[in-house]
């Protein structure tokens, strides 16, 4: 696992998003920050930021709302300030290589290594085997090619996604015994480079507004692009703990956008007042949040624009 770039050298990073919906701020602060972070230190390499529209037709089997939401994906990118003069930004569905080497790649996957992924345990877990499609039972292998298919050093996950490089190392390693490289070697690479996770040690998981995971799932998000209302009424929904002066969740919510320190004489200042606290970290989330709203609203009314960056990606 990396927690540097090497900016002297050049490396290959890549990431990919499903477009499933609304991003909220554990989008951003568990990953899509990462995306800018790492596309400015990694100046001599490339960066590949990828809408992964095949991965996300588990969920949405809507053609017309996939096109949506993939378009709503790019402009996200755009607005949270991915460069397309440093990055490459596309649609997964637009480069058929990446469905043909995972086809290559079941071909040497046996079904009890895939019944280890987390995602085909989940869906056991809540609804048996009769409800799990091949695409997700196949997803990790879709994955692999993702990645291994640019040549990648870099892969920025969260701490709970670090499952999928594994899988893609393993992959790659087995491919590189299989078939080695013309002359023979497998050693020191063979044909697919051994990605490494990147997470940030700041921030792996952000809690929710009910203080479990943030998740679209569990209904519990701040949405990266929020309008002020919306703002308000997340924050004064934050599940506030029943004892003690300083409400951990509101804090830890607040500590993403805030230093820590600077935060610790507020809430020090304000013990036991939580709507105060809570009209505080209102604020502090608007100002936050409107500069990259208002970017993402302006770059929405130029569509054309947005589908040139992904046509050219």
């Amino acid at each position: 696992m990396k927690n540097v770039i090497d900016s002297e050298h050049s490396q290959t990073i890549f990431s990919g998003v499903k477009p499933t919906g609304r991003p909220h701020i554990g989008n951003y602060f568990g990953a899509m920050r990462q995306f800018v972070k790492l596309q400015e230190e990694n100046k001599n390499g490339e960066n590949y930021f990828c809408i992964v529209d095949y991965h996300a037709l588990n969920l949405i089997q809507n053609a017309e709302e996939m096109r949506h939401l993939s378009l709503d994906v790019a402009i996200d990118f755009l607005a949270i300030g991915i460069d397309p003069k440093k990055s490459v930004i596309f649609k997964q569905s637009d480069v058929s290589e990446h469905t043909e080497l995972a086809w290559i790649f079941d071909t040497i996957t046996t079904v009890p290594y895939l019944k280890r992924a987390h995602a085909y345990k989940d869906a056991m877990t809540k609804g048996g085997e009769e409800n799990i499609s091949v695409g997700l039972f196949n997803y990790p292998m879709l994955m692999a090619a993702d990645i291994l298919l640019y040549d990648t050093d870099i892969v920025p996950v969260g701490q709970d996604q670090k499952q999928h490089i594994e899988f893609a190392r393993d992959t790659a390693e087995k491919f590189n015994r299989i078939f080695p490289t013309q002359d023979g070697s497998t050693l020191g690479g063979g044909v697919f480079k051994l990605p490494e996770a990147y997470i940030m040690k700041d921030v792996e998981t952000v809690p929710g507004i009910d203080g479990q995971k943030m998740s679209k799932s569990y209904n519990n998000t701040i949405s990266l692009f929020a309008s002020d209302e919306e703002i308000e009424k997340s924050v004064l929904s934050i599940v506030t703990d029943s004892d003690g002066e300083v409400p951990q969740n509101v804090f830890a919510i607040h500590s993403l956008i805030k230093p820590e320190k600077e935060l610790k004489k507020i809430y020090e200042e304000n013990k036991g007042k939580y709507k105060v606290l809570k009209d505080i970290l209102i604020e502090d989330l608007k100002n936050f949040i409107r500069p990259m709203r208002e970017r993402r609203e302006e770059i929405a009314k130029d569509l054309d624009f947005v589908n040139k960056v992904l046509t050219e990606g």
